[in-house]
């Protein structure tokens, strides 16, 4: 059941998330994934983590793993505690500069607990849309 106009909290993600995840270049070029992604609590973090197959247009399916870590306020580093994002707890805009491309995402909460994250990335390396969606696992 859909639980819109509720802000998100750090314990709303706790758990284990099913990830499907688009990726498509401004060459035309596709890449997809599936896998798994899963929120752990440690101490006053959540570990997130994430691995599955990356399948990339012509290309054999490979093994792709990522890790980050939430802080209770939503903000989002990478695992070496760089600064990433934070996430608007009713969803929306939000942001990061990595010089010298820009990331533009968007979190969409309106279908709680199935939610997307949407990256636009634009610069001189890197040029490409990433949409990803996340659905509790069952069981």
């Amino acid at each position: 059941m859909a639980q819109t106009g509720r802000q998100r909290r750090w314990s709303d993600f706790t758990g284990r998330w099913t990830l499907d995840r688009d990726i498509f270049h401004s060459d035309g070029s596709v890449a997809r994934f599936a896998g798994e992604a899963e929120w752990v609590p440690h101490g006053q973090r959540l570990m997130y983590s994430e691995s599955g197959s990356l399948t990339i247009q012509g290309q054999m399916a490979m093994v792709a793993e990522r890790r980050y870590i939430w802080l209770p306020d939503l903000t989002v580093l990478f695992e070496d505690g760089r600064l990433f994002h934070k996430v608007p707890p009713d969803g929306g805009p939000t942001a990061h500069w990595c010089d010298p491309d820009h990331y533009d995402g968007v979190y969409n909460f309106d279908d709680w607990p199935q939610f997307t994250v949407a990256w636009q990335v634009r610069g001189p390396r890197k040029s490409y849309t990433m949409t990803s969606l996340y659905r509790p696992c069952s069981g």
